[in-house]
């Protein structure tokens, strides 16, 4: 009896060294694991500790990401206070946004001083689709678009007529920056480049004749900036310049010409 209960003892101590023995190495796989993130975190106050990565792990969320990005917000001095929590990144991965995307947004938002973008923000604007990045940047360093553009449309010049018939063929480039508040839901470049073409043409056939336009073409950005041609878009037109205005055919006198020959067939018609 004292024989069979030593061995039983003897195989208990075994099971329990080597549960003990499984669990040390599993505790210093997920520490081997996790030690660089987590000593990175610890020495830089990002706050995640190393259960919070192997919580990570878990929930499919990348550790890397999700550390690398708070060190950066912790760096660049954007506290917990403003939305940016390890929790908060999580749900925005999870979500499919692009984490260091909006960090690098917001910092250098913060760093422009004159921008407000929050984090709530920020991640809405990425979930929409949008580059907040490449907004923010916009914001800061006005963008320049050509109108019209040659790259979706083919074409290089767009084409208005005078009173006097005359065609003239002009290029604009127009300046623009990022409207944060209407960047969701705002209209595209695609539709500033639309409205500006077409009040530029508008503007041209209301001049009585192409000598004007020639001396005068700021009379066109005059009159179109007035218009307000930025209204529900995700953009602010900052200015609109003529790049080159060429002249072009007298279409009046062509079509005189032509009305002319009509006439004269239809008098011999007669």
């Amino acid at each position: 009896m004292l024989l069979l209960a030593q061995n039983q003892f003897s195989t208990l101590l075994v099971f329990f060294g080597v549960v003990a023995l499984v669990l040390l190495f599993v505790i210093f796989g997920i520490f081997a694991s996790y030690f660089r993130l987590w000593i990175q975190s610890f020495l830089t106050g990002a706050g995640i500790t190393i259960w919070n990565l192997l919580g990570m792990t878990f929930r499919k969320v990348s550790p890397k990401v999700i550390v690398t990005s708070k060190i950066m917000a912790v760096q660049a001095g954007l506290t917990e206070s403003s939305g940016i929590t390890s929790k908060a990144l999580e749900a925005h991965y999870l979500a499919g946004g692009n984490v260091p995307l909006v960090i690098r947004a917001l910092i250098a938002a913060k760093k422009a001083k004159t921008i407000k973008l929050d984090f709530r923000e920020a991640t809405a604007i990425d979930l929409a689709g949008r580059n907040v990045l490449e907004s923010v940047q916009t914001s800061v360093y006005p963008k320049v678009i050509d109108c019209p553009d040659p790259t979706k449309s083919g074409k290089t010049t767009l084409s208005a007529i005078t009173k006097n018939g005359i065609e003239l063929r002009v290029r604009a480039r127009v300046t623009v920056r990022t409207n944060l508040s209407q960047l969701i839901g705002g209209a595209t470049e695609d539709t500033i480049i639309a409205r500006v073409g077409e009040a530029i043409i508008s503007s041209i056939g209301s001049a009585d004749t192409h000598v004007v336009v020639l001396e005068n073409p700021d009379m066109i950005t005059r009159v179109v900036l007035s218009r307000g041609l930025d209204a529900q878009t995700a953009f602010e037109i900052v200015s609109i310049d003529i790049a080159d205005i060429d002249v072009g055919e007298n279409i009046g006198a062509r079509l005189q010409s032509d009305q002319a020959e009509a006439d004269t067939r239809v008098a011999r018609a007669q």
